[in-house]
Parts: C-alpha cells; structure tokens; sequence
C-alpha cells in the first residue's frame, strides 16, 4: 500500500501534459462529489416505493450525503495537515468508490444511508483538497486561475447533471444511481495513483469557531445555508408531488428540474465579474428575494396540473437566486478575514451551508407525512427564506454603514 500511495518529484504531474490530464481527474472527482447531491433525487419515490419506506426514511439516503460531508469538513484540514494531501485523498477516492457499489447491490435502506454518509465524508476530504492539490502543482498566476476555473465549473455543473443521471437510470432501476459514480470513481482512481504527487504533511490545523465572531461570515454562513436548504426542500417536495400525485416518470421530473440547476452551471464563471460590478452584499440580497417570490408564488390558486404555469415560475427564480447569490456568498464568506483565518472559515460556512440541507430534507421529509403535508412544508420553505431575506439585508446595512464611516473620516 506505501509503495502503491507514494510519488517522487519527477512525477507525471510535474509535466504541462501530465498537469492538464490531472486537472481533469480532480475536476471529475470533484464532478462527482457534487453530483451524489443530487444523483438520488428523482429516484426517492421509486425508492421508498420498493423499500416500504416513507417520505421522510428515504429522505435520509439523500440527507445522509449532506450530513457526511458536514461532519468531515471541519476534520479535513487536520488530516491533511498531518498525512499530507495524497494519501488522504486516494484512500477517500477508493473507499467512496466502495460505498457507491456496496449501496448499488443492497436493498437495505439502512446500509444505503450509511454509504451515503461514508460517501459524503470522502467528499468532505476530497473536495477541498483538490483545490489544494491543484494550488500546489498549477503554477502561480494564470495557468492556476484557469485551473482552478475548469476545476469549480466542474462543481457547479454537478448537481445538474446528477439530477439528469437520476433521471436516466432511475428508468432501468434505481440501483444503478448509486453504483455509477462508484464506477467512475474507480476510474478516476487508476489515474490519480500515478499523477498526485506525493506532498508533505504541514502543521495540522485544529478545529477553531473563531473565524465566526466575524458578522461577514456568520451572515454569509446563514445566508447560504437558507438558500440551499430551502432548495433542496422544495425540489424534494415537488418530486414527491410531480411523480406520486401527478404521475410523471423519473424522467420527466429530471427535465422539469433543469430551470432550478442549469443557470447557476452557466453562469459559474462569471459569478466573480458579477461580485465586482454589483456588489457581493447587493448580489446576496437579491440572490435571496428572488426565490421568496417563487416561494410565495406558490401560494397563488392557479391549476396544481400545469407545470408552465404551476411549477416553472418558481423554479426560474429560484434558479435565478443561485446566479446572483452563490458565488457572492461564498466570496463574502472570507472577505473581511485575515488570510490566516480563512483556512478555518471556508470549512465553517461549507458546513453551515450542508447542515441547512440536512435540516430543511428532514424536515420536509417529515411534514410530508402529515395531511395537507405540502402545504406545511411550502410555509416552512418560504418561513426559512424570509430569514435568509433579512439576513442579507442586514449585510447590505453593514456595507452602507461601513460605507458612511469612510466617506466621513
């Protein structure tokens, strides 16, 4: 196992081609990370179908990968700071690639949530360290701008294309959703054996809550688990409503969901010119009105059969919510930290954004369950997205005042 981990300085990674050929295996990894968000979505009805299970027990196979990865995330800096990145991330890469196959040939619900739990901390470790990775070998400038612009592109299409995989092999047979990225991980492993080099561990960093005395990122860490939690809830609730009540195939609901997840894989590259022509504080507040409009707008009589009049407003402006508001928020995360805080505080609001997803799935699952279920669950949506409204209103407060301070002093 030493011998099969190990790599020297000469490796293929130290070469422009062996470069370009591992950033596409840590974008694919990372591509794949992001799509188990969502690969199981469309398939949770057919699922809990087959398993006797309801709404709210299946909803742990997709909860499970958010809170995996929640719980690892504040642990991966300590680990790689200790064993260095290699190791860790080849290890994460095979034992996720297990899971995935060990969940694809059972029918047992609960060792189907423990693999997705097991696959969301591998994700939690390969993720981040990745974007270490790729800091590491790219050189300095612009090869490692456009490296790391090809590697979170790759992220941000994820969740869509996992919500189109879902869609496909939920049609031949839901266990083929889990399997997949196992098999593609596999994969990618071959290659991420040769091309990682090897990197000394560092100081291992500890476990620290001080970055969230800063209001910038607790506000930022809110905001964005608000945004991704009522997301998150509202496609769980429409695929129970559009598959169970209305009969749409896995497919079908796939399609439906694209106006929610494609603008945000578009638009990922120019979150940044956005930021710096708007304002991240202005991009937030408006990033979280527009899906309350959608959310409210649900509340309006018009015929529950339409999609284009019933179900696709909504999912534009919650999709248009993920444009203006994801990048924005995750650069606001660190913007007012000095840069020896900032390897703690990227950790912190990634796990405030999971923790939101975990909260919001449970608890649709389980308001689902009652009569008149997704009724009380749409208030519990459009409640959780008004605090995020007025939590990004109070960082555009801060900016003004801040603002005023300076044009004053």
């Amino acid at each position: 196992m030493t011998a099969t981990l190990s790599a020297t300085s000469s490796a293929p990674s130290s070469r422009p081609f062996g470069r370009l050929v591992l950033l596409f295996v840590l974008a694919g990894n990372m591509l794949i990370d992001a799509l188990e968000v969502s690969v199981v979505l469309v398939a949770l009805p057919e699922m809990a179908a087959d398993l006797a299970l309801s709404p709210w027990q299946v909803q742990w196979v997709m909860s499970g990968f958010a809170l995996g990865f929640a719980l690892l995330l504040l642990l991966g800096p300590s680990i790689t700071g200790r064993w260095g990145r290699r190791r860790p991330y080849l290890i994460a890469l095979l034992l996720f690639a297990v899971a995935s196959l060990v969940g694809g040939l059972t029918d047992s619900a609960v060792l189907i949530t423990v693999t997705r739990l097991v696959k969301g901390a591998c994700a939690a470790l390969t993720a981040p360290t990745g974007l270490g990775i790729i800091g590491t070998v790219f050189p300095e400038g612009e090869p490692r701008r456009k490296a790391i612009s090809v590697y979170s592109l790759f992220g941000a299409a994820g969740f869509t294309v996992g919500v189109l995989v879902s869609g496909v092999l939920t049609g031949v047979d839901w266990h083929w959703v889990l399997a997949l990225p196992g098999m593609l991980a596999l994969v990618l492993a071959v290659f991420a054996m040769r091309l990682i080099p090897e990197g000394a561990g560092g100081a291992a960093s500890r476990i620290g809550f001080g970055p969230l005395r800063n209001p910038a990122l607790r506000r930022s860490a809110l905001g964005g688990a608000t945004l991704n939690g009522t997301y998150l809830g509202l496609l769980l609730l429409l695929t129970f409503s559009l598959q169970d009540e209305h009969g749409w195939s896995s497919w079908q609901t796939a399609l439906a969901f694209l106006p929610a997840c494609l603008p945000l894989a578009v638009a990922a590259p120019f979150s940044g010119r956005m930021v710096t022509r708007f304002g991240g504080a202005r991009l937030v507040l408006w990033g979280a009105l527009a899906p309350l409009c959608g959310y409210l707008y649900q509340f309006l009589p018009f015929p529950t059969d339409s999609y284009g009049i019933g179900v696709l407003p909504t999912l534009l402006l919650v999709g248009l919510g993920f444009v203006l508001s994801f990048g924005a928020l995750n650069m606001r995360a660190t913007s007012e930290l000095p840069e020896r805080d900032r390897t703690l505080a990227v950790p912190l609001y990634q796990c405030a954004v999971q923790t939101g997803a975990v909260v919001m799935l449970t608890g649709t699952g389980g308001l689902l369950l009652l009569p008149h279920g997704g009724a009380y669950t749409l208030s519990l949506i459009t409640a959780v997205s008004l605090v995020g409204v007025l939590v990004a209103l109070s960082g555009v407060t801060a900016d003004r005042r801040v603002s005023a301070r300076k044009e004053y002093s």
